[in-house]
């Protein structure tokens, strides 16, 4: 697994949403088992997944010996994609990819840079070396769902691309329902109806419910957003399969009639009324309260959005 970003942690914590026995290896890399290769396109934090033909020292001469030695059932073209991952080793990769590439045409393969029949992916990282066949790819169209080209925006939108990441962890896929009890312009919503699944949301202003529900018929084309309080939700106990909220942000912040504590502390409680599990966002960790109100705290990842500003994200189970 090709992982993006530089949180592999993190990385590897969505990708288990589409994998099994998902282990880190070497930085930005991973292997798994058990793939979805239907989820596996959904993913936001893995760049693509490679049927692995083995692994070996971060070399130009290893990758080539391993390749020459590999048993090989494929026949047609094939192209040699070369990474030095987070460039941690100083290789070259043009050398790499004539070297393998060379050790492929002997062993009768046709060479094909832009359409290949099969490509074979070589990745150096610290330690390691991983040599595979690229099985998926993930969709790289965050950029088509820009905040400000929606068309309802407001300020202090969530990022496609980490929203997405939340509800594939929160279970995201077709025939799960999902909700936003605070989902503002909708970001989450897109992000998980885009993966196929039923969305719901929540918000308490009217202006924000109409403007994601604007935006989740743009993109999604399905979905339903009402206007409501995250501490008194209008579902029934146990309906929903996965939830995702992001939090108000600021110590001081009163929202409607609630003090911020007040409706974090109501939300978590209703959340864990309709579903069993929860992917939480908030500029400050509310593990306390978590608990408090019966979650069962699984991981807790502090990923910085820039120097004054850390997010906390809460993956909470029953």
């Amino acid at each position: 697994m090709e992982l993006a970003g530089e949180e592999d942690d993190f990385a590897a914590r969505e990708a288990e949403s589409a994998a099994t026995g998902v282990d880190i290896v070497a930085p930005g890399l991973a292997t798994a088992r058990g793939v979805d290769f239907d989820r596996a396109r959904t993913l936001a934090y893995t760049r693509r997944m490679v049927e692995l033909v083995g692994h070996c020292d971060p070399d130009i001469e290893s990758a080539r010996s391993l390749v020459e030695a590999a048993n090989i059932d494929r026949e047609g073209t094939v192209a040699v994609r070369a990474r030095d991952v987070r460039r941690l080793t100083g290789v070259s990769t043009s050398d790499a990819e004539m070297s393998i590439g060379s050790a492929l045409v002997e062993r009768g393969f046709g060479v094909d840079l832009d359409d290949p029949d099969h490509e074979l992916r070589v990745y150096f990282s610290e330690g390691k070396c991983l040599v595979g066949w690229t099985a998926v790819e993930s969709i790289r169209d965050y950029g088509d769902r820009k905040p400000t080209d929606r068309p309802f925006f407001q300020p202090g939108s969530m990022a496609p691309l980490d929203a997405r990441a939340f509800v594939n962890i929160a279970g995201a896929k077709p025939g799960a329902r999902i909700l936003d009890p605070m989902c503002g312009t909708g970001g989450v919503l897109l992000e998980a109806g885009l993966a196929g699944a039923d969305v719901v949301g929540v918000d308490a202003q009217e202006k924000m419910a109409y403007g994601a529900q604007e935006n989740v018929d743009h993109y999604v084309g399905s979905g339903n957003v009402v206007r409501g309080d995250a501490t008194s939700l209008p579902f029934c106990d146990d309906s929903i399969d996965g939830v995702v909220f992001d939090a108000p942000y600021g110590r001081q912040s009163k929202i409607a009639r609630h003090t911020l504590e007040d409706l974090v502390r109501g939300a978590l409680s209703e959340v864990r009324r309709v579903s069993g599990q929860c992917v939480m966002v908030a500029d400050r960790s509310w593990v306390d309260v978590a608990e408090d109100v019966g979650w069962d705290v699984e991981q807790v990842f502090e990923r910085r959005v820039h120097r004054s500003l850390v997010r906390y994200v809460h993956l909470l189970n029953e």
